[in-house]
Order: structure tokens, then sequence, then C-alpha cells
């Protein structure tokens, strides 16, 4: 989930990071919930492994969005925390990335998202961020070009 965090702190994204549990604490996480909105939350972001049902039992506590992170810390890998995450009943909806860091990375990226829809200075770095990204995709194919010149197709 530090890749989440760390997204949000690029973005000058103000964020809380909680640990909770739908199973060990769930009242803390009823609480947590319950107050998100009244403390300026605007979206939720949960990571959860093995039985992953942070997510879902963030989604019937809340309005707000909430993005589900399948975590792969138990010995399937993660893959039951992806079906777990992803297989929400209807009326229910939670937003399901990828398994791991990469899955926490690009929560943290699918926030600002759809926080740029209503914030046009966010808007603007996630412009730049994406063309940066872009712009390193050139460079890394101009370098195999330059070591590899005799192969390379372009």
């Amino acid at each position: 989930m530090e890749a989440a965090s760390k997204v949000l702190e690029q973005f000058n994204v103000d964020h809380e990071v909680l640990v909770t549990s739908a199973h060990r604490s769930p009242e803390r996480t009823r609480k947590y919930v319950n107050g998100a909105k009244d403390r300026g939350i605007k979206i939720i972001i949960a990571g959860a492994g093995a039985a992953a049902h942070l997510a879902g039992a963030v989604a019937a506590e809340t309005q707000l969005p909430v993005i589900g992170v399948p975590i792969d810390s138990s010995p399937l890998n993660g893959l039951d925390s992806l079906l777990s995450t992803a297989q929400m009943p209807g009326g229910v909806p939670v937003a399901t990335v990828s398994i791991g860091k990469a899955g926490a990375q690009n929560a943290g990226i699918l926030a600002v998202q759809i926080l740029a829809l209503s914030d046009e200075g966010l808007a603007e770095q996630l412009t730049k961020y994406k063309k940066d990204q872009a712009q390193a995709v050139t460079q890394k194919s101009e370098k195999l070009k330059t070591n590899y010149a005799a192969n390379f197709k372009d």
C-alpha cells in the first residue's frame, strides 16, 4: 500500500493511512469509514490480503468511491484477494486494481484521476505525469536503439 501513498504524495494529495481489519477490528473499521466524509475524505483505498473483505466492508458503509487493492499475502499469491475484492454483489461497487505493488500504485493514480475531475490543478499535474510516462518510454527505446542498432526495429 506504500505505493498508493507515494503516488498521492507525488501529486500533493492529502491522505490518511490506517491499519484496520474487517474481521479483526470491524468496529474500528466502521467508525473510521462512517467519519471519513466529515473529515473531507473523497475516496477510500482499501488493501487486503487473504479473504480480502475490507474493501467490501468499507463499501457497504459509505457512499464514497472505494478502490480495492488485492494484496499478495496468502499461499494463493493474491488470487484469493483479487477474486474476493472484485466479486462484489450488485449494488455494492468496489473498483478493483491489480494484485500487489502495481495495484497499489494504480489505486493511487485512479484516485488522482477521480479527484482531477473537479480539480483543474490536479488535472494539469496528471497530464504532465502521463506525458512524462510517454517520454520515458521513448527514452528507453532510444537507448535500446543505440545499444542494439543492427537489430532494432523502429
